[in-house]
């Protein structure tokens, strides 16, 4: 870090993160008692109580560019929903109260929740598009890779970038039906899978940060996430594409009446149009980028990250929480 990044390091909106990070916590905790029981919707339902109640003592003027419904799906944080105390920054904001609510309600891992934040107006609205189809991975790959470019051929040249054998390269890619033909091809260039059940944040974060065993990770998941994935991958430095894929032809006629692109590798700078990123995850069930919440007699325990791109910090909080204080 140079002194003139220290000096923006030591600016107000600094606490931005932190303060959002109290969000994510107290989202995580709420799912806590849900871990493992199948209650899925209900496992949501208290993460987004709690993370409303909270992010409305944000000191900013956000706006919900990526929500999880709309207005009379409450108690969703609903696209275009206002939230912060109404002071300080203009704001995006893409949230994700539990990404992997099956994986949650299962108690599997990975489950997370999620809050990535960027300048107002920044953040590409594909609200209408429920899927993307996504490449992830480290700055290595920054242009090297491409979505167009058949899997193998990506595999060939993102090992060449890594000095890496083949043979050694671990893609990512979400555990779908749809992806049964790319898990083949990906086996057949000889690199390994790990696949995932459910949540692919993680995956796409582990993708691009440096000295994790994933080393890309790839496939159609939720254009959201993919949004929310793109704040974190400024911040570290990494890289992404993405292209929209509807599910049908009524997807289709939304996507082109809202003025998106179909057939179109959108980078990075055209799914977040800012350099000013933050993200913030806590874990919810154990992973392996964070461990899950963990109550040990009257403590409760969280483990969360924060990736700011204006100083390309992480940062990594582990809180404990006093329980009847």
């Amino acid at each position: 870090m140079t002194h003139q990044q220290f000096l923006r390091e030591l600016r107000p909106d600094r606490n931005l993160g932190l303060e959002l990070v109290r969000a994510t916590e107290a989202a995580a905790i709420s799912a806590r008692n849900f871990i493992g029981r199948g209650e899925k919707n209900n496992a949501d339902g208290a993460a987004v109580d709690a993370m409303r109640k909270f992010l409305a003592t944000v000191n900013m003027r956000g706006v919900v560019a990526i929500g999880e419904g709309e207005k009379d799906n409450a108690p969703m944080l609903f696209n275009g929903e206002e939230v912060g105390s109404g002071e300080g920054p203009l704001c995006d904001i893409a949230v994700d109260p539990i990404d992997g609510t099956s994986l949650a309600a299962a108690g599997r891992q990975n489950a997370l929740s999620v809050i990535a934040v960027t300048d107002r107006g920044a953040m590409l609205d594909a609200s209408s598009v429920y899927y993307m189809n996504k490449l992830v991975a480290g700055k290595e790959a920054v242009g090297i890779l491409d979505i167009r470019l058949p899997i193998a051929e990506n595999i060939r040249l993102l090992a060449k970038a890594l000095d890496k054998p083949i043979a050694e390269l671990v893609v990512a890619v979400l555990d779908r039906p749809r992806h049964i033909e790319l898990i083949d091809e990906i086996r057949s260039a000889g690199a390994s899978t790990r696949l995932l059940l459910d949540g692919d944040v993680a995956g796409g974060i582990q993708a691009a940060m440096q000295g994790n065993r994933i080393d890309m990770c790839v496939g159609i998941g939720g254009s959201p996430e993919g949004i929310a994935t793109t704040c974190a991958i400024k911040a570290l430095g990494g890289f992404i594409q993405g292209i929209l894929h509807p599910r049908n032809q009524e997807e289709e006629q939304r996507a082109l009446a809202a003025g998106l692109k179909l057939d179109y590798v959108y980078e990075a700078d055209e799914m977040v149009k800012s350099e000013n990123t933050l993200f913030v995850a806590t874990g919810i069930t154990d992973g392996s980028l964070l461990s899950g919440v963990r109550r040990r007699g009257t403590v409760i325990e969280t483990d969360s990250i924060i990736l700011r791109s204006v100083t390309g910090t992480i940062r990594r909080i582990k809180s404990e929480y006093q329980i009847g204080k």
